[in-house]
């Protein structure tokens, strides 16, 4: 309020209630106001109080549900850690088999390979002095009958 307004409402008070009522009306006003001052800290206070506890418990609860959740992650943390780690293991071990299969396969083809070419030279050489040797006894047969 600004202070024309106070004053309106002084000339207003005065000239309802008169200038001897006037001090004991600023006293009643005053001691009420008091009153609702200490009534509001009170309450104030009371609300602070009970809150205090609520806040502490809930303070608890979400203390209590932070470690949970902290301890319950880091378990499942090491659990897939520890898959992981036996997942790798089996994987690198099945890898290892699985290269060693395919040398050892290879090797057998590469053997097999090596076996059937000599036979097919083998053959070849042999076949090769068989139609030497017709082909000698042809010609010599071819002159035997000229002569």
């Amino acid at each position: 309020m600004s202070g024309q307004e106070i004053f309106v409402i002084i000339i207003v008070a005065l000239l309802l209630f008169g200038a001897e009522k006037l001090p004991d009306i600023a006293k009643t006003i005053g001691k009420g106001m008091r009153d609702f001052k200490k009534a509001t800290d009170e309450i104030r206070r009371e609300l602070e109080t009970s809150t205090s506890d609520f806040r502490n418990d809930l303070n608890d609860v979400t203390t209590s549900i932070r470690k949970d959740v902290t301890d319950y992650t880091q378990k499942v943390t090491s659990d897939i850690n520890d898959v992981a780690s036996s997942v790798r293991k089996d994987v690198d071990d099945y890898a290892q088999k699985v290269s060693g299969d395919i040398n050892d396969v290879s090797s057998s083809i590469k053997n097999d390979v090596t076996d059937a070419t000599s036979d097919v030279k083998n053959d070849m050489n042999t076949v090769a002095e068989s139609v030497r040797q017709d082909t000698n006894e042809v010609n010599q047969n071819l002159h035997k009958n000229i002569d």
